[in-house]
């Protein structure tokens, strides 16, 4: 073993004094184990975390899949038995949900929806129809409205999953964690409690709880996905300074550039790149007259440079909506837009996000339905 690790010495001159070092085998080997330790804690964290994460994953789906039990044709004969007048009530709440739902989140549906789902109640569903028909034929027509909105919900809930699969493949195809990115923020919520109720009973139908975690999930994604920049803040064909290490233009020595710079005249419009709140506009120092925009989940754009700020803190607004003029002020040469995004306070390179993402937004809308920013464009 000591052979790997020879006996070695060093020696330095400084102002005409000459040092030797030496190094002993066993001071070698204490130094490689150390290595070695810190490499194999290492592996050994990034394996649990991939674990961890694979392990989450399962059980959400597992948790999904138990929540999309479907109930069996005795259990609703039994119902409706009990009392036509309940089961009538219940599919009214239930048309109610899913009247509510496609118009608060989804949206405009597609022509034709996705076949296939987490559950399937097709086959239960026509074994309530026929057994009623013998039991109780006044309500067939009842239990063939049931059917169908089962049949209808199961067919939202995969749409909800395929929007969801797509805006996450999205993110993923940027560099970011979808877990990270649509992380909630409750901070702000409120209200009376409007319990959902679909079933007897106050009760809510598997089915739809179901569905709505599955919408819950998309809305998280897409919202996410909306509030990463996607729009240029200025024309990209006029980038007069890229992302990282560059020759400082004053001071001639090695800096590093935070964001891009586009060159434009002065007053020509900066755009936001994203949804978002403002959360800055004033002056800071070396960046001269600045906004700065929060999409939430600590992603933030920064715009610098300005000749006029046409923003205030706390308004909302959407992509592409003119923010300010890019000018000239602060630390710099020339008229130009210094842009920075800005992640947990660490600035990332903002080009793969504009030159990838537009691409991307519109493949996620292409295939999976519209993908909308949360509220309108100002």
């Amino acid at each position: 073993m000591r052979s790997g690790f020879p006996e070695r010495e060093f020696f330095m001159r400084s102002n005409g004094h000459v040092r030797f070092i030496r190094l002993s085998a066993q001071l070698q080997m204490r130094a490689a184990g150390g290595v070695a330790a810190a490499v194999l804690l290492w592996v050994v964290m990034m394996g649990w975390m991939v674990v961890a994460q694979a392990i989450a994953a399962y059980n959400q789906v597992s948790l999904l899949e138990r929540e999309a039990a479907v109930a069996s044709a005795e259990s609703r004969v039994a119902q409706y038995r009990s009392g036509l007048g309940a089961v009538a009530s219940d599919l009214a709440k239930r048309q109610d949900f899913i009247e509510k739902s496609v118009q608060g989140a989804i949206g405009q549906l597609p022509r034709s929806l996705p076949s296939g789902t987490v559950s399937d109640s097709t086959e239960e569903a026509g074994k309530t129809v026929r057994k009623i028909s013998m039991v109780l034929p006044e309500a067939v027509g009842l239990a063939r409205l049931e059917a169908r909105q089962l049949a209808f919900i199961e067919q939202l809930t995969r749409y909800a999953d395929l929007r969801s699969a797509r805006a996450e493949s999205a993110m993923r195809r940027l560099g970011l964690n979808p877990r990270v990115v649509t992380v909630g923020d409750n901070t702000a919520m409120g209200g009376p409690l409007i319990p959902l109720t679909t079933g007897p009973g106050n009760s809510l139908d598997p089915r739809f709880a179901r569905f709505g975690a599955s919408l819950a999930r998309m809305s998280a994604m897409e919202q996410a996905l909306v509030r990463i920049p996607n729009t240029l803040p200025a024309s990209l064909d006029y980038i007069s300074s890229g992302f990282g290490y560059r020759v400082d233009p004053f001071t001639g020595g090695g800096a590093f550039h935070a964001g891009l710079d586009f060159r434009g005249p002065v007053g020509a419009p900066i755009r936001s790149a994203a949804a978002g709140t403002v959360s800055f506009t004033g002056v800071k120092q070396g960046y001269g007259n600045c906004v700065e925009i929060s999409h939430g989940n600590g992603l933030l754009t920064r715009y610098a440079h300005m000749s006029r700020i046409a923003a205030r803190v706390g308004e909302f607004v959407g992509p592409g909506r003119v923010i300010g003029a890019i000018g000239n002020t602060g630390r710099s040469t020339g008229p130009h837009l210094h842009f920075e995004v800005r992640i947990a306070d660490r600035a990332v390179n903002p080009r793969p996000f504009l030159e990838a993402m537009p691409h991307v937004f519109q493949e996620a809308n292409t295939r999976s339905g519209p993908i909308r920013p949360a509220g309108n464009a100002r």
